[in-house]
């Protein structure tokens, strides 16, 4: 099993910054990808980008790409999401999560972290 936990959350205003935290533990070494997710109200829950664990660049969605970057560090078993150029319309509840092989549906979610930007 793995545990994940975000936090980063919070209020921000439109052209703000955030940095999400999604912290690891548990049997860390049998996940490949880890990936955050969003869900606004009323709409189901998206992609946003992910990072293959260990290693390798980010892949996102086109909606923040170029505004959001994905990152880890490895000793700290911890994915960073850095949110630039925040538009209202990014408000959700972010989720971080983790798979164990390189395609299919991800196992593991943490409990989210609420985003609000705004205008």
């Amino acid at each position: 099993q793995v545990q994940l936990v975000e936090s980063g959350g919070g209020l921000v205003q439109a052209g703000g910054s955030l940095r999400l935290s999604c912290v690891a533990s548990g049997s860390t070494f049998s996940t490949s990808y880890m990936g955050w997710f969003r869900q606004a109200p009323g709409k189901e829950r998206e992609f946003v980008a992910d990072i293959i664990r260990g290693a390798g660049s980010g892949y996102y969605a086109d909606s923040v790409k170029g505004r959001f970057t994905i990152s880890q560090d490895n000793a700290k078993n911890t994915v960073y999401l850095q949110m630039n150029s925040l538009k209202p319309e990014d408000t959700a509840v972010y989720y971080c999560a983790a798979r164990k092989h390189t395609v299919g549906a991800y196992d593991y979610w943490g409990q989210g972290t609420h985003v609000t930007v705004s205008s």
